[in-house]
């Protein structure tokens, strides 16, 4: 058994002075007293959290998820939990359907395996997306939505795929996403040029967050809400990249105010660079040039981002001027309500010991994963 004190222990939207006692990998109790046999994590004044989930990832020190996926999976998933994620989604690019199977067999096989984070699962980003608002994807891969092409790419994986970006004004839209709401794969609106109505018309077929919300859709105009507009109009949950660049500090505000922060995902959309220095990268095949830590395609397009989820954090506290429990629930506890973790992302009776600690920069400084302390970093 393992009783971690003298730590700020978040619990639902409070910090409590309390003792964390995990036996195996589950969290026994969060109460006031330590058993005689139980061994001592002294948190030494910091905070006690449950680990972050990120749910958009598509690479980070030095490794891509698209780009021999099994030994990029271990590397990125050892390295996340220096970060404090403890779980996340591999997130595909829109490739060609033989690379996009490949990497789906492969991080399920790796997910069996992983020493650090868990790979929860699959974001399937693209292929089903628009071209107005592609972003950083390749272009030549795009399609059309359609049931047939998404079980292809599948194979016998389908189940691990949690989280599908798609854009919902295309021709095939709305049968897929009716597919993946009959099999609990979450819908989610992205790379779009929807208008309002039609957005709206997604979210009642089953659509039930929005990627990186403000990029790679149809902005807010006031005879013209948009893609955007419906996301803010409604209560599907909404991805969000704090990294400062992606999105406005005064436009993160906004949209909080509108949806409340319970609505919120912190993502990193982070990419190979992420935890390396500025240089020359690769992303979905193509090349990415890093400056000043802000990733961008040769025309000069966003190309994911440099950010860790600590850093996520730290910025949201920061620029919306929250609480530290606030912060967290948006990189774990909401995460884990989208994918319907019921024993992940908080720290209660009965959950995973996914726990970290981490002081008052967000700087993680030791990490209990399934109940086995990983140590100081």
């Amino acid at each position: 058994m393992l009783a971690i004190v003298n730590g700020k222990v978040i619990v639902d939207q409070s910090v409590e002075k309390k003792v964390v006692l995990i036996e195996g990998d589950r969290i026994l109790d969060i109460c006031n007293t330590v058993p005689d046999e139980a061994e001592i994590i002294d948190a030494q004044g910091q905070y006690v959290s449950p680990g972050f989930i990120d749910i958009h990832i598509h690479g980070c020190n030095g490794f891509d998820i698209m780009t021999n996926t099994y030994e990029s999976l271990m590397n990125i998933s050892r390295f996340l939990l220096s970060t404090g994620v403890t779980g996340f989604l591999a997130t595909t690019m829109t490739e060609s359907s033989g690379k996009i199977r490949e990497t789906i067999w492969e991080a399920n096989r790796a997910s069996c395996n992983v020493c650090g984070a868990d790979i929860l699962g699959i974001h399937m980003e693209g292929p089903f997306i628009s071209f107005q608002y592609k972003g950083a994807q390749n272009p030549g891969y795009i399609e059309k939505p359609s049931v047939e092409s998404f079980r292809k790419k599948c194979g016998e994986d389908e189940e691990f795929v949690k989280v599908v970006t798609l854009a919902p004004e295309l021709e095939g839209a709305h049968e897929l996403i009716e597919y993946l709401k009959e099999r609990n794969i979450v819908a989610s609106m992205g790379h779009t040029n929807a208008d309002y109505e039609e957005a709206e018309k997604a979210i009642g077929w089953g659509v039930k967050s929005s990627t990186h919300t403000f990029n790679g859709m149809k902005g807010f105009i006031h005879r013209e809400p948009g893609a955007l507009g419906a996301v803010m109009d409604s209560d599907i949950m909404a991805e969000i990249i704090a990294d400062g660049v992606h999105v406005h500090p005064a436009a993160l505000r906004i949209l909080a105010r509108l949806k409340g922060f319970e609505n919120l995902i912190l993502v990193t959309d982070s990419m190979m660079a992420a935890g390396m220095v500025d240089g020359q990268y690769t992303l979905g095949g193509q090349k990415v040039n890093v400056k000043n830590g802000v990733a961008r395609v040769i025309s000069g397009q966003l190309a994911g981002s440099t950010l860790t989820m600590n850093r996520a954090v730290r910025n949201v506290k920061e620029f919306l001027n929250i609480t530290v429990p606030q912060a967290v629930a948006m990189a774990a506890g909401n995460p884990a309500r989208l994918l319907e973790l019921k024993d992940r992302g908080v720290l209660a009776k009965g959950c995973i010991a996914d726990i970290i600690i981490f002081n008052e920069d967000i700087r993680v400084t030791r990490v209990i994963k399934s109940g086995i302390d990983m140590g100081v970093y």
